[in-house]
């Protein structure tokens, strides 16, 4: 077994004194609860076989406190320059002439939101497989988070009609 590290961000009170006792009750002894903002939060150090292991039971133990629904994990796959050269160790101006083409073999992934915005987001996933930086198991994290990610939000928004919810279901499915 391995310790694997992530954030679950969590909606509901998760810095009342009851909660956090629900959850350690819950199996979650291995986390810390905490608020930025409002934002409630378990930072997590879990043994498991997997790191989607990890995941699934941390996910389970908070959502069995009744009143708690994980929104996210964290790491997230999309990330900005700044977070790209912090994960890779090097500066940000260095990534962003990866980006630019004008450092590199000039076939850095491309953003996939903001596309027009000082603050464009890519997949942490794409450019870590283009640079070669890590493993195929943290590859796989990578991706894990960002399916599991969207599944989150999928299950966030209700406000879809059947007709546009059956279609999300069919790309979904490939």
């Amino acid at each position: 077994m391995s310790e694997y590290e992530f954030v679950l961000v969590i909606h509901g009170a998760v810095d009342d004194d009851d909660v956090i006792g629900r959850l350690y009750d819950a199996g979650c002894d291995d986390a810390t609860f905490g608020s930025v903002d409002g934002v409630g939060f378990g930072e997590f150090g879990r043994e498991a076989g997997t790191f989607a292991d990890a995941v699934s039971s941390a996910i389970r133990d908070v959502e069995s406190v009744e009143g708690l629904e994980v929104r996210r994990v964290e790491p997230d796959d999309m990330v900005t320059l700044s977070e790209i050269a912090e994960r890779l160790g090097r500066s940000r101006e260095s990534v962003r002439l990866l980006a630019a083409g004008e450092r590199g073999r000039g076939d850095f992934p491309a953003p996939v939101s903001h596309l027009r915005s000082r603050f464009r987001l890519w997949r942490w996933s794409d450019v870590a497989a283009w640079v070669g930086a890590t493993s195929v198991e943290e590859l796989d994290r990578a991706r894990f988070v960002a399916v599991l990610n969207a599944g989150l939000e999928m299950r966030r928004i209700k406000a879809l009609s059947e007709e546009e919810r059956r279609f999300v279901e069919e790309l979904a499915a490939g």
